[in-house]
Formats: structure tokens, sequence, C-alpha cells
């Protein structure tokens, strides 16, 4: 890990398109702007990780049969919302 100190409106290159620039400092809290290509997608660790983990959970193979039956019975209503014939 690179640790580097800078102070308000000082800035570090990652790369050749990322800047990351010191906005403001409050006690224990650091204001951080990031500027980026728009390809590139920026987010808090907390929020990455819970994608993650949103992704994995729906490559899972804890496929339930109660949802194929589930999904045909809505697709199987009738225009009123009964349901149809099977």
């Amino acid at each position: 890990m690179l640790v580097l100190a800078r102070r308000i409106n000082e800035s570090i290159m990652i790369g050749d398109d990322i800047e990351v620039v010191v906005i403001d400092i409050k006690g224990d809290q650091v204001k951080l702007g990031i500027k980026a290509p728009k390809k590139i997608t920026v987010h808090r660790k907390e929020i990455y990780n819970e994608i993650q983990q949103e992704n994995i959970a729906a490559m899972s193979p804890d496929f339930k049969p109660d949802m194929l039956r589930e999904l045909s019975d809505y697709f199987d209503k009738d225009k009123n919302g009964k349901k149809g014939k099977k």
C-alpha cells in the first residue's frame, strides 16, 4: 500500500485518467473529490462489497422449484387477474 500525505486542494493521480483531490478535512473525516472518466465506476468500499455479494448471490445455484411455479402462475393469469387454465 502506498501512503501519501496531502493537504487541502492537493491531489494524487492514479494512472493518466484518475485524480483524487483532498477537498476538506474536519476532525477525523476527510472529504475527497474524484475526477475519473465516466466509464470508470467509483463506489465507497462498503457499497462495492454489497454489489459484489449481490452478484455472487445472483449466480448461486440455490434454485428453488417453487420459484418456477410462482413465475408460471404469474404468467398464467388472465387479464382480470384470475388464474387461467393449465
